[in-house]
């Protein structure tokens, strides 16, 4: 009797994940593994022609594209500029609000509209804010006899411009999950290390930040794979410009499979895309061990 219901309340398990195996298959496997397929071919789509290329398309990619290169080092400041500033702020504010100041709940719930707001929205704003002359920013900087660049048309701040959009944009949610780790920590923990004498910047150093670290890496490695996948803040803000200096790989692949038509070639990049996740989640796991204590 005992090992019959084992088998049923195994089956049982077995069925109830179904639909999520067929979601997975359908909708990532698949898709994954064609892409694969289409790196190793010169397709376009547009003209209904595919054969195959062997390894000319990444032979293309790391020895003769230079805008490849330059969209993977764009990629890289993006994504490192937008994991500072958007996991700073988001700590930062998370750590005023755990001390309940008069207004927190209001100003956490102000924080958080950016969050329910589409991205499109979002992006379509600041483009409107940041604009050369008439920009709120620039008027704004004007009050202090400050004149503002052209902020999305200069190739130097266009991509520090965007990336501050981006970042601001899930400082709410960000800040919701770093204050749940902080509420969560044992208060008389906190409490002896004042009782010591320990004043707030070393309770802060040596025992919050130690004991929400596990909380610290998965943002930190969310907000890193989000920003390799950033494509709306580039097309709605710049159009990857000005001469490319916002053209981060997702918005080349976007270039090559959708304008050029070059589709084989924008699935290599898609390919190296996804290792260069997969190598940065690994790193960050690995990293782990080092720093994160989570007993």
């Amino acid at each position: 009797m005992v090992a019959r219901r084992r088998v049923r309340e195994t089956l049982t398990g077995y069925l109830l994940i179904t639909p999520q195996m067929i979601g997975f298959i359908l909708f990532v496997l698949v898709p994954l593994v064609s892409i694969v397929a289409l790196s190793f071919s010169h397709t376009d789509l547009r003209a209904g022609v595919s054969k195959p290329a062997g390894w000319a398309n990444y032979r293309e990619l790391f020895t003769e594209d230079a805008t490849f290169w330059h969209s993977l080092a764009v990629t890289g400041v993006f994504a490192l500029g937008l994991v500072v500033i958007n996991v700073g702020l988001s700590l930062g504010l998370a750590l005023v609000l755990y001390r309940r100041p008069p207004g927190a709940e209001v100003f956490l719930t102000l924080a958080f509209l950016s969050v329910i707001t589409s991205q499109a929205a979002w992006a379509l704003v600041w483009r409107f804010l940041l604009q050369g002359k008439g920009g709120g920013v620039n008027e704004f900087l004007s009050v202090f006899g400050i004149t503002g660049p052209n902020w999305l048309f200069e190739a130097q701040p266009s991509l520090a411009a965007v990336t501050v959009v981006a970042a601001l944009k899930t400082v709410g949610l960000k800040a919701v999950i770093f204050l749940a780790a902080l509420r969560n920590m044992p208060s008389e923990t906190l409490e002896a290390a004042r009782l010591d004498g320990a004043s707030e910047w070393r309770v802060t150093r040596h025992i919050v930040l130690p004991l929400i670290a596990p909380t610290t890496l998965v943002v930190v490695l969310i907000t890193f794979i989000g920003s390799f996948q950033v494509f709306d803040y580039i097309q709605l803000m710049t159009h990857g410009g000005p001469a490319h200096a916002t053209s981060v790989l997702a918005y080349y692949l976007y270039e090559q499979a959708f304008q050029l038509f070059r589709t084989g070639y924008a699935s290599a990049i898609a390919v190296v895309l996804f290792g260069l996740t997969l190598l940065l989640v690994a790193a960050q796991w690995w990293a782990r061990r080092k720093w994160v204590h989570s007993e």
